[in-house]
């Protein structure tokens, strides 16, 4: 698994907060909501998450762990059943002579 410099990390991190901090005071600005949302676009594709909140979570995560811990963390997360694909039932099956 490659994961970005924590020097990026964190430029990326401040960047979204400072804009989320402008989106906050300024709501109907669209050049804000834009610019906030490039920021947590970033974020995501930096991070590996779809959610701009996940992203800045795994990010504040991966700043103040170290790399072992990180990716401990990462490994340590529940993940879904994986679900069971079955074929269908044998049946036995006869030659054309009726033998088997």
């Amino acid at each position: 698994m490659l994961l970005p410099a924590k020097a990026e990390v964190a430029r990326q991190l401040r960047r979204y907060r400072a804009w989320e901090r402008v989106m906050l005071a300024a709501p109907t600005d669209h050049t804000v909501r834009a610019t906030f949302e490039d920021a947590g676009y970033t974020l995501c594709v930096l991070m590996g998450r779809r959610c701009a909140r996940e992203a800045a979570d795994a990010a504040e995560r991966y700043l103040r762990t170290t790399l072992v811990t990180y990716l401990q963390e990462q490994n340590d997360t529940p993940r879904p059943a994986a679900t069971v694909r079955r074929g269908p039932p044998a049946v036995e099956r006869r030659s054309p002579a009726g033998r088997r």
